[in-house]
Formats: structure tokens, sequence, C-alpha cells
């Protein structure tokens, strides 16, 4: 990476609300409706369009409605319902291990805690954060996903690359009131204006961007 200056504490947190304020409605981009719904959608959602994921919910909640369902799931049967997910017989695995952990050890009720829902198989640390923030509201950490590793890196947020890392760079940096929609708020500015080439004309916080536009290798 290139050497550049991170941003200090003051301007880490203007520039987050100056991309705050120009996203106000960032939302998640899963649609759930239970919790048992959102828990299952974030393992399917990895390495997946969220499009996708949505796509399917309708059909897949239709057949399996809860987290004991998901538990007595046969292997073959649910990674076919769930075949137009990438690394769905993988997926499908995890989805019947985690729920029927979650069944045994937790009465069929998604846990809320951080150390709970990492012991689960297949749930790591941003995992965790999604289902605390979305489902329970429950602020531990920040959801460190592709979005915002690129986006934190590219703006002079943090100089990591590992995402445990980054997400201690962030909390460092930022009060907790910015936690929950970071990951909604970097997401969008990614794909509208930060893109792969990034329009950094039509940037709010490109003022204190410390690549200055010289972001082609992040």
């Amino acid at each position: 990476m290139d050497a550049f200056r991170l941003l200090d504490k003051k301007e880490a947190e203007l520039a987050v609300e100056k991309l705050y304020n120009r996203y106000p409605d960032a939302k998640y981009y899963l649609d759930f409706k239970t919790i048992d719904q959102l828990f299952v959608l974030v393992i399917l959602s990895a390495q997946t369009r969220d499009e996708t994921v949505n796509r399917l919910a309708p059909q897949l909640f239709s057949k399996y409605r809860t987290i004991n369902d998901f538990a007595h799931a046969r292997p073959s049967d649910l990674a076919g319902t769930i075949k137009s997910i990438n690394f769905a017989n993988s997926k499908a695995t995890k989805i019947i291990g985690a729920c029927k952990a979650i069944a045994n050890d937790f009465r069929d009720k998604v846990p809320n805690s951080m150390e709970e829902l990492t012991s689960l198989p297949g749930i790591g640390r941003k995992s965790a954060n999604v289902i605390l923030t979305n489902g329970f509201g429950i602020v531990a950490g920040i959801p460190v996903d592709t979005w915002v590793i690129k986006i934190s890196r590219r703006l002079g947020l943090t100089a990591n690359s590992n995402p445990d890392r980054i997400e201690q760079d962030l909390i460092s940096k930022l009060p907790k009131k910015h936690w929950a929609r970071l990951q909604n708020v970097f997401k969008e500015h990614g794909k509208k204006t930060c893109k792969a080439v990034p329009i950094c004309s039509k940037c709010v916080a490109c003022g204190l961007c410390k690549r200055n536009g010289v972001v082609k290798s992040l």
C-alpha cells in the first residue's frame, strides 16, 4: 500500500459524518422478517450478491420457517433449494450445523451475544456483528465486509487489510454512535461513488481523503 498519513480521530469522524449525511437512507440490504431468517441469510450472503439472496428468500422461508426446521433439513434438499447461491452445498452444511447447535445449546433461539454467536459453526465476528446490530439492536462492534475494507483503506481510516484489525482501527477512531450504520453507508458510497474507478469529484469526503483519487491499487 502506498505511504500516506491516516486520518486522525477528528478527521475520521468528520469524514464519516459527511458520508452519513450524503446517504441518510442507507439501510441493511438483506430482506428478513425474523431473527431466524436473518441468521440464515447472513450465512447465504457470503460471496453472493444481495439481490440473489433476496430473490431466493421467499421460496426458502416458505419451506423452512424456523431454526428447528433448518436443523432437521436434509443437506441434499436444502442445497437443492439454495442452488442459485454460490457454494450451495457448503452453505447448506453450515446452516444445518449452526442451526443444530442453536437447537441443542440455545433452545432454538438465536443467541444475542458475540461470544455465543461466534461459538456456532460458520459464524465469525463479522457475521455476529451483523446479526447483533440488525437483529437485536445490540452494537458490539462494526461489521467489516468487502465494502468496509475498501472504503476504510481508501479514505485513510486504516492501513490494515485484516478485517479484525480494521474493525479495531475503526472502533478506536469513531464514536460508538457511528458503528451501527457504517457498513450500510460505506456500501452505498462504494456502489454509487467510490467505485473501482472512483468518482472523486462527487465524493463529499474527498477533501479529507488521503488518497485524493490515487486508489486504483486498492
